[in-house]
């Protein structure tokens, strides 16, 4: 569970930091709902830019923004999501997917980083006058959780692989305090760990480690998890039903989606997805991948493996190549002559790498069910392409200009040509065989017990009591903001 223990020395600095910089808090309830923020709050977001550091931002942590960088009318709709057509998909079944583009910092990490800073400060157990907020990360987290340290006023120091592309570097620059860019890519997540290491002999240090940080689980459970439910009854027709969903692993946190998933829907399936390149968990693999915003090569402590349906892996050379076919003009040209809608094409850019590779997690476990019309699967779009775009120029300097051919081509292979393989549907047994392998990095490496671990998979209770932490969290979010008083005064 989420640590709620006080410090009560602590929170009165970190009170009066807050008082200071007139922040306020955003309870996990407004998230789900955010019509219920005080108006005096809404009224003030059209003035305020979707990614500026400043913090009414943090009242913009959820799925139903204005899907507009600026302005609006500040008031929250319906949960963004996009669902994709037979004719891009290939199957029968609906995907449905939310869309990351409309957080503030484009993507949906800045909601797994806000529940894990935000305990901690409301806690006293993060002094923001004395403690450094370290995030590490594949990509997006450290993005997020230096975004929410600066609307927080919280010191932060961003770790990522040096291969992850070079926009992500750039925007950090504006908003972190410190950057550790550290070897490899996505798949390197163990040297992350080390760099982490070396960093907690730094006293005023406070590591959040996306990988086994609760608070990464319970906002996903909490909030994304509501979210694609609220998607799944809007668009429900007489005789469908939700058969499942598919997030690639990344952190596991958005897998805890799921878990709210498969207790509202009973039936449904839940499948994780990873990269061809390094399939950790479908072969004990390793590797390295193109699949931005997912890290390899061990099994998150956070990722509740036993109500895991299956596992996925995807090719990353598919995502790669859709990403261009999704974002060059050709391609939207090729995809309109074959039938895909029009309105529908101009909003593929909404996906993102790990997004593409999500929607083709969907599409092969459609395939894998035979799944039908009636058949609702869900995912998000993590990101969008903005953080992509050297990504495209790379490809095109790789590959030559784009054509009709060529779109043709991407659109036949890495899209319809999908198949049925590298994929297992798990039993009992290799649930357990993926669960042991926490082992490894956890208990040996990061000071986890066998204890814990056992309790992972043993006690019925053990992701139940995470996921049910919020209300007790929310009161010590109201409590905190009743007593800077900021509320009261609007």
């Amino acid at each position: 569970m989420i640590d709620l223990t006080m410090n009560r020395e602590n929170l009165k600095r970190t009170i009066d930091r807050a008082k200071e910089r007139n922040i306020i808090i955003p309870t996990f309830a407004e998230m789900q709902h955010p019509e219920t923020i005080p108006e005096a709050i809404q009224s003030k977001l059209p003035e305020v830019g979707l990614w500026d550091v400043n913090p009414l931002n943090l009242f913009r942590i959820t799925w139903k923004n204005n899907p507009v960088e600026k302005g609006g009318d500040g008031k929250f709709g319906d949960v963004n999501y996009i669902e994709i057509p037979q004719q891009l998909s290939g199957v029968k079944a609906r995907i449905v997917m939310l869309v990351g583009k409309w957080f503030p910092t484009g993507c949906h990490k800045v909601g797994a980083s806000f529940g894990c800073l935000v305990p901690r400060l409301v806690t006293g157990q993060f002094d923001p006058t004395y403690h450094k907020a370290v995030w590490p990360s594949t990509g997006n987290y450290c993005r997020g959780g230096a975004y929410n340290s600066a609307l927080l006023a919280c010191n932060s120091i961003a770790i990522l692989p040096e291969e992850m592309s070079a926009e992500r570097f750039e925007w950090l620059k504006t908003v972190a305090g410190e950057i550790i860019a550290t070897p490899g890519c996505e798949s390197n997540v163990k040297e992350i760990f080390d760099e982490t290491h070396r960093l907690r002999k730094r006293p005023e240090v406070m590591i959040f480690n996306q990988f086994e940080e609760m608070g990464n689980p319970l906002w996903h459970y909490q909030v994304t998890g509501h979210a694609i439910a609220e998607v799944v009854e809007k668009i429900k027709g007489e005789g469908d039903r939700f058969a499942g969903a598919a997030f690639t692993s990344g952190s596991a946190g958005t897998m805890s989606a799921g878990d709210y998933l498969k207790e509202v829907y009973p039936g449904s399936k839940l499948a994780v997805g990873e990269a061809l390149q390094c399939p950790t968990l479908l072969n004990n693999g390793f590797g390295g991948h193109r699949i931005e915003g997912i890290g390899d090569k061990h099994v998150p402590w956070i990722h509740n493996v036993k109500n895991t349906d299956m596992v996925i892996a995807i090719d990353d050379e598919d995502s790669q190549r859709l990403l261009r076919l999704f974002n060059d003009p050709e391609g939207h040209r090729y995809l309109k002559e074959i039938g895909v809608p029009a309105d529908f094409v101009e909003k593929l850019p909404l996906l993102g790498i790990s997004g593409i590779a999500n929607m083709l997690c969907c599409i092969k476990m459609a395939k894998y069910y035979e799944l039908t019309e009636h058949d609702i699967l869900a995912s998000v779009c993590t990101d969008s392409a903005v953080m992509y775009q050297s990504r495209i120029r790379e490809l095109e300097e790789a590959y030559g200009e784009y054509t009709e051919a060529k779109a043709a081509a991407d659109y036949a292979e890495h899209l319809h040509g999908l198949r049925t393989d590298s994929m297992e549907e798990l039993t009992y047994v290799t649930r357990k065989r993926i669960h042991n392998l926490k082992y490894y990095t956890w208990v040996e490496q990061q000071g986890k017990t066998v204890e814990e671990l056992n309790a992972q998979w043993y006690d019925p209770d053990y992701w139940k009591n995470v996921h049910n932490q919020m209300d007790e969290i929310d009161e010590l979010i109201n409590e905190f903001n009743d007593q800077t008083g900021l509320l009261k005064n609007l």
